[in-house]
């Protein structure tokens, strides 16, 4: 299985929906009280704006023509004060690989590329969200040598 990963392009936006798809409804799925159902979670205007944006990253994995894998990025500063120092965080947004090509080593293969952007970057960390509810991807992370760093918790009051 021969996988590339590179830049995306606005004609990658149709190929890329289907993955924002599986996302967002693994979201609403999780979450229905959050996120609502929307069959164009990422619109045209919205993927493109990301491709134009000198500080946000899209890349895709392919195998041969078709895309199996999509991952979206932000560059991020964060200013030194009193509490926390100055940093550089490449923020993962999305990350996913197509069901059918999942456990085949395709995430791994997205990771260490993105892990060797964020170093020709020069940013202090990368670092992501990932849902408590979904072990898979936790597993996955944790996997790649990815470790927890904070935990958001909250009380739903209606």
């Amino acid at each position: 299985m021969d996988i590339s990963i590179r830049k995306a392009n606005k004609g990658d936006y149709e190929s890329s929906l289907s993955l924002f798809r599986q996302v967002h409804e693994l979201h609403v799925c999780e979450r229905p009280d959050l996120y609502r159902e929307n069959s164009t979670p990422v619109s045209k205007e919205f993927f493109e704006s990301q491709l134009n944006d000198v500080k946000q990253h899209i890349f895709v994995a392919t195998i041969g023509n078709e895309i199996v894998g999509v991952v979206v990025m932000k560059e991020e500063e964060i200013t030194k004060n009193a509490f926390v120092k100055a940093r550089r965080i490449l923020f993962i947004n999305s990350l996913c690989i197509t069901e059918a090509q999942r456990n085949k080593g395709i995430g791994k293969r997205v990771m260490k590329y993105v892990f060797d952007f964020g170093r020709s970057l020069k940013v202090d960390s990368i670092e992501l969200g990932v849902s408590e509810k979904n072990p898979y991807a936790i597993e996955f992370y944790e996997s790649i040598g990815m470790t927890t760093k904070s935990r958001k918790m909250e009380i739903i009051l209606n």
